[in-house]
């Protein structure tokens, strides 16, 4: 049984957004990337970014399903927008985000979400954490785009020790480390049965791609 709160966010779930990479490309921390105004994004929920960062429309996902909403990344620079996790294993990449956050987590879902993939839905993720509760599975990931996206998935605290594992034996990637009888893998045809399009999960990883988005964007 899974408790749900007045503002019908979840209590048993605990998200943590994975903001702790740096990006060159982008010329500037990713996490404060501003979204242009215009930008809606493909298949998003069509609301006006409203020239907001990629940090603040990632917490805002996460506070729209679960009423505990962590930084996973460097104290320093988050603290004021979030309690914050600070990786255990630094400079691991993700994997020892999601390591971090799940040692930190008292809750038995949670849902890791990277900061650069603004156009999920919150829909998209009531989907995922209501597949994940009625599972026995250890990890609940969507396949899109012909691959799987660890980055917006829900892991079961005990992934914490698989992680901690590999990070130890210098292995970082991190679907290689699902275990296909403990893994419940969405695919993108449930996901479009479902009303979910592939291209939520577009990331921005440079300028070039955030500029495209917000052209196709006006586009329309």
């Amino acid at each position: 049984m899974y408790h749900r709160r007045m503002d019908g966010t979840s209590a048993d779930v605990t998200v943590f957004i994975l903001a702790g990479g740096k990006s060159t490309r982008m010329g500037a921390d990713k996490a404060f990337v501003v979204l242009r105004p215009v930008l809606g994004g493909p298949d998003s929920d069509k609301r006006n970014f409203d020239g907001r960062t990629l940090l603040a429309r990632a917490l805002e996902l996460g506070r729209s399903v679960a009423s505990d909403v962590r930084i996973v990344g460097d104290a320093a620079k988050f603290a004021a927008f979030a309690p914050v996790v600070e990786d255990v294993f630094r400079g691991r990449g993700p994997l020892g985000g999601i390591h971090a956050a799940l040692r930190a987590s008292q809750t038995e879902l949670n849902l890791m979400l990277a900061v650069d993939v603004p156009f999920v839905s919150t829909a998209l993720l009531q989907y995922l954490i209501m597949r994940a509760r009625a599972s026995a599975a250890t990890v609940t990931v969507a396949q899109a785009g012909g691959r799987r996206q660890p980055l917006c998935a829900v892991y079961a605290r005990e992934f914490a020790d698989v992680a901690e594992l590999a990070l130890r034996g210098g292995r970082y990637k991190i679907d290689a480390l699902f275990e296909p009888a403990r893994t419940l893998v969405i695919s993108e045809e449930e996901l479009e049965g479902e009303g979910f399009s592939a291209k939520m999960f577009r990331n921005l990883n440079t300028r070039e791609e955030l500029e495209a988005v917000r052209r196709e964007d006006e586009s329309r």
